[in-house]
């Protein structure tokens, strides 16, 4: 299934910012400093495993059920 992660990133960021622009840029960051490129990830991308985990990781790092 692809879109998983940019699915996954997406819940990160709205659980984070509550609707808060300033928020959402800033967990976006956040995550790329953690290695994850918000912006590289959309509907159609296709789902690397490796990444996927990565993406989960951070969410438990961050309070985020998925």
């Amino acid at each position: 299934m692809s879109g998983q992660i940019h699915q996954v990133i997406q819940k990160i960021i709205d659980s984070r910012s509550h609707g808060n622009p300033a928020l959402a840029q800033a967990t976006s960051t956040k995550l790329l400093m953690k290695g994850i490129d918000c912006s590289k990830w959309g509907d159609s991308s296709a789902d690397d495993p490796a990444m996927l985990e990565k993406v989960k990781q951070a969410a438990t790092e961050f309070g985020v059920s998925v």
